[in-house]
């Protein structure tokens, strides 16, 4: 797949500025109880910590990969994890964070998961929601922005792992 241009969406102040005002809203959530943010790879991982710099409240940070996705542009429809957790989350503040939201499959399936493995609380955060390629209901708790249905590139989202480090979000123009 060969992307012909990208047209700057988001930038990189804007984003910052978003961020800032979400962490604020997650702080205040969370007071001073220690939450654990579970980092959803590869593609939160930029939106992750920038967010983990801006909460006051006591962080710890967790890494998940999980897929739905091969080498296109389309999900599959098969979620699987490729990387699970490496402590336990028994009885503590759950905040995942997710690049994208789009149709919904992947991330139902994972707070069901995470859901039986008893935490205290468990949310979800994502920098970009995609309402228009919904097919699965999610319970969004923190959204950065609210996008059309583009295919987005930057600030840690790619096309077959390009243009993760663009500072910007930007609409992907892809190649007939």
């Amino acid at each position: 797949m060969k992307v012909k241009k990208i047209e700057k969406f988001l930038s990189e102040d804007v984003i910052e500025s978003r961020i800032k005002e979400l962490a604020a809203k997650i702080s205040s959530l969370y007071g001073n109880e220690p939450v654990c943010l579970v980092c959803i790879l590869k593609g939160s991982a930029f939106f992750t910590c920038e967010l983990a710099k801006r909460i006051t409240s006591p962080v710890e940070i967790e890494f998940m990969s999980v897929s739905s996705y091969g080498s296109g542009t389309s999900s599959s429809g098969v979620v699987r994890i490729v990387q699970d957790l490496g402590c336990s989350i028994e009885g503590k503040h759950v905040l995942v964070i997710e690049d994208i939201i789009d149709s919904g499959r992947t991330l139902s399936y994972l707070m069901q998961n995470l859901k039986t493995r008893n935490p205290k609380s468990l949310r979800l955060c994502t920098l970009l929601d995609k309402p228009d390629r919904r097919q699965v209901d999610v319970r969004v708790d923190f959204v950065g922005f609210v996008i059309p249905d583009e295919y987005v590139v930057g600030f840690g989202l790619d096309i077959d792992q390009q243009y993760r480090n663009l500072p910007y979000i930007g609409f992907a123009k892809i190649e007939e």
